[in-house]
């Protein structure tokens, strides 16, 4: 190793150090000269350590780095331990993981790994500024979330690789561990806008609101607005805006899907859904410059995105729209694949979405036209819901936007059918 290549990673090992002793420096600063942990020196020096163990762990041998991260260990443990016994009853051990993460990472500077320290470097810095937001989230989650998170992680992680990768029934039409990562992936897109409702909480408006239910459950966002519109008559142009941009959402979430399952379908399905989702924006805009009450509708009374049960039944759906749809396609041709997707769009658009991205065989003008139509339909269950649960203004405003998203889709499709044609 050359003089300027080890001065190179020694100087990253050292300015690894400074910056998570900034950090650590800018936290204990209200304390006492000599009654900080470690600060802005230490931390630097720990980094230049970290750096020198590396090359020496590349000079003499693995044995040097391991007998100098022991020996750093052994004081950084020293070290707590006589802050207990001299009664410090705020003794927490971030600062010493945080001496050992700079230790490591200098060294790992000095092993070459240059890119991979600095980033671990700002990661570990971000997570070290972050204590309040932090506590903050796990403060507003609950046992529920906790409990329906590790759900989905045993789903996606334990489950999911177990699972067959081969294709059963009529044409191999089902296969398990596509079929899973399917239910999987919309699931770990609801759970992420489900979150987002938490951890924005009720201030942010129902714009935002609106962004993230759509992202969650554009349906039960829907219902949620329709109920408080219904309870408070003064809002209800405002919640009307929070309906349109869900949907909004909801068009680019589901174009989204298809894309990454199938690119051709998804470059087709982007001029009907693209059109829905713009003209559900300008719709959100003329709603909001209309409303009538500053008011804020407070968090949405979204049910959590994720039970197990609840992934079941939408695996099952989605198995018995592809079956379905086999079946149809060899029975009715194209128009029987419409008829399925209107039908299923009253309960689901995803499952149709997610069927037609992964039939073989179907010409892209057929896939893309029958996931619009599912939009159609749903799109116009939102009508409806809201027309039962609210009436009113409200309906009235929202039956004006979805007509206005649905002309949009509709010229969007038919300027696509002319380009295939």
């Amino acid at each position: 190793m050359e003089h300027i290549e080890l001065f190179e990673r020694l100087g990253l090992a050292l300015a690894i150090g400074l910056l998570m002793g900034v950090e650590r420096g800018w936290q204990a600063r209200e304390y006492a000269e000599g009654g900080r942990v470690a600060g802005i020196r230490t931390f630097a020096l720990i980094g230049l350590l970290g750096g020198v163990s590396g090359w020496f762990g590349i000079a003499v041998g693995p044995l040097a780095l391991a007998s100098a991260f022991l020996a750093l260990a052994a004081v950084v443990v020293s070290s707590h331990i006589m802050r207990a016994r001299n009664g410090d009853h705020d003794v927490g051990v971030t600062t010493e993981i945080a001496e050992l993460t700079a230790f490591a990472l200098g060294a790992l500077a000095a092993l070459g790994e240059g890119t991979a320290a600095a980033a671990g470097g700002v990661v570990a810095t971000a997570l070290l500024g972050a204590k309040d937001t932090l506590h903050g989230w796990v403060r507003r989650l609950e046992a529920l979330e906790l409990r329906a998170a590790i759900k989905l992680l045993l789903i996606s992680v334990v489950l999911l690789p177990v699972l067959p990768n081969q294709g059963f029934g009529p044409e191999g039409a089902l296969n398990p561990y596509k079929l899973w990562l399917l239910v999987v992936m919309v699931a770990g897109i609801s759970f992420i806008g489900y979150f987002a409702i938490k951890i924005a909480g009720p201030r942010i408006g129902s714009l935002l609101t609106g962004v993230f239910g759509g992202l969650a459950s554009s349906t039960a966002l829907t219902v949620s607005f329709a109920r408080m519109g219904r309870a408070n008559p003064g809002m209800q142009p405002l919640l009307t805006a929070g309906v349109a941009v869900a949907n909004a959402t909801m068009y680019a979430r589901l174009w989204l899907i298809v894309f990454v399952l199938n690119r051709p379908v998804g470059l087709e399905l982007a001029l009907p859904l693209g059109c829905m989702c713009a003209a559900g924006l300008i719709a959100t805009w003329l709603l909001w410059r209309a409303r009538a009450d500053e008011g804020k509708p407070g968090a949405t009374a979204l049910s959590n995105p994720f039970e197990l049960g609840m992934a079941i039944k939408f695996a099952t759906l989605l198995a018995l729209v592809i079956l379905a749809s086999k079946l149809l396609q060899a029975w009715g041709g194209s128009a029987g694949l419409y008829l399925l997707a209107a039908i299923a769009g009253l309960a689901d658009v995803d499952a149709v979405a997610l069927s037609m991205a992964q039939m073989q065989g179907v010409a892209l003008t057929v896939a893309t036209t029958a996931i619009t139509i599912a939009a159609f339909v749903n799109t116009g269950v939102k009508v409806a819901l809201v027309g039962g649960l609210c009436g009113g203004l409200m309906a009235r405003r929202m039956a004006f936007a979805m007509s206005g998203i649905i002309v949009a889709g509709a010229a969007g499709l038919a300027v696509g059918w002319m380009g295939w044609i």
